[in-house]
């Protein structure tokens, strides 16, 4: 018996290949879907993380710059502190400058000369006084130039010279002079003494520890 298909299946046909069509398509729309959602996921929680680090970052900037201001706050406290510091070290050094002036004027006076006045103006002597000659004088220059650690840069002013009744019948030629000389600081004297101790040991030689012990008096 023989059977004859009557029906359409070339539109069956199309049709089952039209439901397969749709069907794979809205597998693949599913898919993509899946896929983006997955991929939008991993972006947000990317996003979020590196959201959070930023915040953390933002937060300890702002803890280190307190942290600076701190620190910026307490180095001028300190800066403020030592500058009080030197200045009472400073001051408790000088009280005893007219002390030191007059002990070295006593060493440093050659025989023959007097001092007449002396004024202190800073850290600059006045001197006037009377020599029996101008070597004394050049004498009394060389002395404080070259002996005194206390006293530096004499420089003469003026020297005259006169006649000198000591009695009626003994008249003598003195010279009037006047000069000026740099009275050192105590600190400027330590570093002095340090900076010849720091010589001395070098070439292995002991230093005096005359000005040392005068700049720490």
């Amino acid at each position: 018996m023989i059977l004859v298909n009557l029906l359409p299946h070339r539109e069956a046909a199309r049709k089952r290949r039209r439901e397969a069509f749709f069907v794979a398509l809205g597998i693949a729309v599913l898919i993509g879907g899946l896929v983006g959602g997955a991929v939008f996921s991993w972006y947000q929680a990317q996003i979020s993380e590196q959201q959070g680090k930023n915040n953390f970052l933002t937060g300890e900037i702002k803890r280190l710059e307190n942290q600076i201001k701190e620190i910026a706050g307490l180095q001028q406290e300190i800066t403020a502190l030592r500058a009080r510091q030197n200045a009472v070290e400073e001051l408790q050094g000088n009280r005893n400058l007219p002390v030191y002036l007059l002990a070295e004027l006593v060493k440093q006076l050659p025989d023959g000369v007097y001092i007449t006045t002396m004024k202190q103006d800073n850290q600059v002597v006045l001197i006037s006084g009377v020599a029996q000659s101008n070597e004394r004088v050049s004498e009394l220059l060389r002395n404080l130039a070259k002996n005194s650690p206390w006293l530096t840069r004499p420089e003469l002013i003026e020297i005259t010279g006169r006649t000198m009744a000591l009695t009626p019948r003994d008249q003598r030629r003195v010279s009037n002079f006047s000069m000026r000389v740099a009275l050192r600081r105590a600190t400027d004297v330590q570093k002095a003494a340090d900076s010849v101790s720091a010589g001395k040991a070098l070439t292995g030689v002991q230093p005096p520890a005359s000005a040392s012990a005068a700049a720490k008096s």
